[in-house]
Parts: structure tokens; sequence; C-alpha cells
């Protein structure tokens, strides 16, 4: 059934709209920092997959009907995603647009999100659905580097990227998908072996960026995959229960992240390297919604909520929930703007405020 739902997904057309993204509203608060770079996967992603060849699409109804104006920007929620909470909260600007958009000067100079909706560090994971590649990203920032060093000058550049908070968030794309919903890498990896593959990938990644200027930056670990609406029904059998092994090999993963990143911050003087830990909050969460004023953590709101996402949650063969605010996920795989402002509001009070006062 996983590998039919998989194949599924690569054959369906996506024919929703091509919207830009909204324009940035006030923020009345004094920017911390001067700018918010974002890499990563569909949690962050705010648009940048809205003009590839891919189905890991999410511009058309009824994806963004809470965010500003009522429309899909291709962010994969009803409305604001953690990029955007990130750049407001510290008073950088209220939406984090998409590097692959007409953006202004002003735009370039306060950040932008490079993070593509299906990547991951992996490279085959972004093969599979035709999306940009962890590498790619980083070459994308590296044009951003000459765009703006063209509009302020070198030395200035030279400041905003310095000051900038960088944030590194993938993997669950890996795990949930490329490993398990796939045969491809199980013939060649268990679970350990892959999970410290992914480690390997993103530490690359992660010193790749230290060379090419970043200061400081959060990496953000894999949450429990095993717990989303999609994984419960693909491999939680009849009771739709928490997948142990994807939960597992996160745990492996982030253990490990957390430990490395203390050998990079020692490796690198005078850069600040945080690893973001989501897992238990978002467990948290998901296992006790009561406690946190939802109602439904194991189905999305979209459709039947057991495994619409992406181009499967469409207004032509999917519903809405009634009250999505009850709901810990959007689709099958995607939290909800509500689930996301409380997680960004955990994640500032303990991980990004080391960021911005060090």
């Amino acid at each position: 059934m996983k590998l039919l739902f998989f194949l599924a997904l690569l054959q369906l057309s996506c024919s929703g709209s091509n919207q830009a993204w909204a324009a940035n509203g006030s923020n009345k608060t004094a920017p911390t920092v001067p700018a918010v770079i974002v890499f990563g996967d569909s949690i962050v992603d705010t648009g940048n997959n809205n003009g590839m060849s891919t189905v890991i699409k999410s511009n058309f109804p009824p994806y963004g009907i809470d965010f500003p104006g009522h429309f899909a920007t291709g962010r994969f929620c009803n409305g604001k995603i953690p990029s955007d909470y990130i750049a407001s909260m510290l008073g950088v600007k209220e939406y984090l647009p998409p590097y692959l958009s007409g953006l202004m000067p002003a735009d370039l100079l306060t950040g932008v999100t490079f993070a593509s909706g299906g990547s991951g560090f992996d490279p085959l994971t972004s093969k599979l659905v035709s999306v940009i590649s962890m590498p790619e990203q980083l070459d994308m920032f590296r044009e951003y580097k000459q765009r703006v060093r063209a509009i302020v000058g070198e030395e200035r550049a030279a400041k905003i990227l310095a000051g900038s908070i960088y944030v590194v968030c993938a993997g669950s794309d890996d795990v949930a998908n490329t490993y398990y919903t796939t045969p491809f890498r199980r013939r060649e990896y268990d679970m350990a072996s892959y999970a410290n593959f992914l480690l390997h990938s993103a530490l690359s990644f992660v010193e790749d960026l230290i060379n090419e200027g970043a200061q400081k930056i959060g990496v953000v670990g894999i949450p429990p995959v095993g717990c989303v609406p999609a994984q419960r029904t693909l491999d939680g059998g009849m009771q739709r229960s928490c997948v142990p092994g994807q939960n597992q090999m996160a745990q492996i993963y982030n253990t490990a992240l957390a430990k490395e990143m203390q050998s990079l911050n020692a490796k690198y003087p005078g850069r600040l390297l945080v690893y973001v830990d989501i897992y238990d909050i978002l467990y948290d969460i998901i296992q006790q919604p009561n406690k946190y004023g939802f109602e439904v953590s194991t189905k999305g709101c979209c459709g039947t909520g057991d495994l619409e996402v992406a181009v499967l949650c469409n207004t032509m063969t999917s519903s809405v929930c009634a009250d999505v605010s009850k709901y810990v996920f959007w689709d099958s795989y995607h939290p909800t703007e509500r689930t996301y402002q409380i997680l960004v509001s955990w994640v500032y009070k303990n991980y990004i405020h080391v960021l911005i006062n060090n």
C-alpha cells in the first residue's frame, strides 16, 4: 500500500494557480537581527515549489484559507508557518518570502527562505519528487549573497550576513518518505546506519553554511514523524498508532545531532551553533492535545485527515473540517497554523533567544 500510494502521488498532476506570496504586513517590533535566512523542507517552505514541475505543491485551495487574504501562497498549512513566525517574533517582518519569487531589494535584505517542500539531507529524497535539494539551496544562497552585495555594497552586506539568524529544518521527508515509504534505502541501510548517513549529510551542510559566512545557525531536529496522520495510516495498523520505528530513527538522529553540534561549536570558535529539539514538545502536543486546547491529533483537518497532503488536499476532492482550531494537523503531514504558533513560541523561548543574546 505504501509504495502504491507514493507512486500515485508521483503520477498526479497539480493544476493549482501560481499566486505570489502576500506582501509583508507591518511589524512594530524593533528587529533584533538584520535578516532571517532559512533552508529545509515543507515545514519552512513559503512557496519555492510553486513554479516547479513537482506534485509537492500547496499553491491551491484549501491551503491558505486562514492566511491574510485567504489565498494559497505555497505554504503547506492553513496559514502562517514557522518561517513566518520566527521572522515576526524577531521583529524582522511578518512573512518570510520564498527566494524564487519576484522580490524587491528590501525583501532580500531582511531575509528569505530557500526551503523546498519534499527536500531532505539524503540526495535521493529531493530527486524522488523533483524538488530543490539541500546543496541546490546552498547554491541559491551563494547567488543571494551576490545580490545583497550588489544592493548595499560589500561592507554592509558583510554585516547583514554575519548578523543574520540561519535556520536549517530538514530530515522528516528522509525518514518518512525516502526510507519508510520507498524500498530503495532499506536495501543499503538499517535504521541506525541510515540515521548516521543523515547525520553526516546534515553536518556537512552546516559546515558548508559556516564556510559561506553564517555565524548564528539553528539546526532543527526531526519531529516524531511516526505520529503524523499519514504515517499512522500507512504503518500504524488498524488502531492507527504512532509508528515506533520512524520515531526511533528520529530520536537516534536527534541524539547524535545534539552531540555533534557541540563539537562543531568547539571546532568553529566565534560561531554560535544551536541544536533545536522539537521532538518532545510536538510529541506532547500530539499525545495530550487537550492540554494545549486541541481536540484532534490523529487526523488532519483536510479531507478524511488520513492521507490527504499536497495535491491530494484540494477543494475538488477534499472537504475541510468545521473548526480547524481544534486540530493539531492541517493535512496528513503538516501542523496547523495554531500548532506552529505554539511550537515556535516554545522554540523561541528555549533556543532562539540564545542565538540573539550571544
